[in-house]
């Protein structure tokens, strides 16, 4: 399908990433060494990492226009990082470069017999402070910016830039990884959230997913919806409904949860969604959210395919900033997001956006273009339906 055929780009295609970046060294083993043990690398590459970074690239090759704020040092690493982020299209200037210091870099090893990876990163210093960053600084950052991302680091000067974001109305992204001293500043301010697996329940202590996801809400009365993303297994989404005339009839959280996975086929490989229609979604004890209930699909990617998970996160996060910008609906947004995840090893091979990651190795390595093929069905406008299993009427 040639590029012309695709829809417009978004009219708002600026967005601002603030976190980490760093320089990753991946190499690639039949299986993890056992301790004092030696082994040797099947293939080796040095490749710009760190969540923002990663998740500007990815955002950046689906055509938005990423600043990313962060910091690095004046040395090789630093220098490397630079070269490839300007070569993706992400707007470096923004960046704060440290004429002494050391800038972060990571160690990656991917596990062949497992298929898993093992991350040990070095922090870079001196870290990025409120006053590295000026008045006039900030507010060019931030002119014309759709959305601001934070990807749940360096919490302290994120909270900063989060209050500068928020005085400015601009909607605001967080990855919530894990509990961080200093992330609820943010997490306070954010109109949307992404969610590793254990953070809502960890975060909220309720007791099922279902049940955190709706006590994220409640207690976040500026979110509009949260996302927990669940490797494999896919996603679940909660988007905050406001009507004048909410829904009389409450139904369990957790049993609507189950309605949907129940109407999962496990014939289908491509990601699809599956939702609820608008109702008052109550978890014992907590409350109740009015709003629909999204189960999201991964894209189930054969043994042979799958070489590395690093990034897949973040190809996620990049796909969903390009979703909001887009104005796409969740039924639209999961499945696209699921599928720029699956990286493409070879051309032609169709694997969405955060599918696409995990077939090469690296986070960037197969992060797809816009204008790549598989993603063609996912951005055209009328192919929902293709793509999308809705669930009416649930209300078991």
């Amino acid at each position: 399908m040639a590029s012309h055929s695709l829809p417009p780009l978004p009219k708002q295609r600026i967005i601002v990433g603030f976190g980490g970046t760093c320089l990753d060294y991946l190499a690639v083993v039949a299986n993890f060494p056992k301790p004092d043990d030696k082994c040797r690398s099947r293939s080796m590459k040095m490749q710009g990492g760190g969540d923002a970074a990663n998740t500007l690239t990815c955002a950046a090759r689906l055509d938005l226009n990423p600043r990313l704020i962060s910091k690095i040092a004046d040395d090789m690493p630093g220098s490397s990082i630079l070269r490839e982020l300007e070569a993706d299209g992400v707007d470096t200037s923004f960046l704060v470069v440290a004429k002494e210091g050391v800038t972060p870099f990571s160690y990656v090893i991917v596990d062949q017999k497992t298929n898993t990876r093992t991350c040990i990163f070095t922090p870079g210093h001196p870290p990025l402070q409120p006053d590295d960053l000026s008045p006039s600084n900030l507010e060019d950052a931030m002119r014309g910016a759709s959305v601001v991302y934070f990807d749940g680091r360096l919490t302290y000067t994120a909270a900063f830039v989060a209050r500068e974001a928020a005085r400015r109305n601009i909607p605001i992204l967080l990855d919530a990884e894990k509990k961080r001293e200093g992330l609820y500043d943010i997490l306070v301010l954010a109109r949307y959230a992404v969610c590793a697996a254990k953070f809502p329940q960890a975060w909220t202590e309720a007791p099922t997913i279902g049940s955190a996801l709706v006590s994220m809400l409640l207690r976040l009365p500026k979110l509009k919806f949260v996302i927990v993303t669940l490797g494999a297994m896919g996603c679940i989404m909660l988007e905050r409904i406001d009507t004048e005339q909410p829904p009389t009839e409450e139904v369990d959280v957790d049993s609507l949860l189950r309605s949907l996975e129940q109407r999962k086929d496990n014939t289908v490989t491509a990601p699809i969604c599956i939702s609820s229609e608008v109702v008052s979604m109550r978890a014992e004890g907590i409350g109740t959210v009015h709003g629909k209930l999204f189960l999201g699909t991964a894209e189930k990617i054969p043994p042979s395919e799958l070489i590395d998970t690093t990034g897949a996160g973040d190809a996620f996060i990049g796909a969903v900033l390009y979703g909001l910008c887009a104005e796409m609906p969740p039924e639209k947004m999961l499945p696209f997001a699921a599928k720029v995840v699956s990286r493409l090893p070879f051309a032609f091979s169709c694997a969405k956006v955060a599918a696409s990651c995990c077939r090469a190795l690296g986070a960037r390595t197969g992060l797809p273009q816009r204008t790549d093929l598989c993603l063609a069905p996912f951005l055209q406008d009328g192919c929902i339906h293709n793509t999308t299993k809705c669930a009416s009427n649930i209300s078991d």
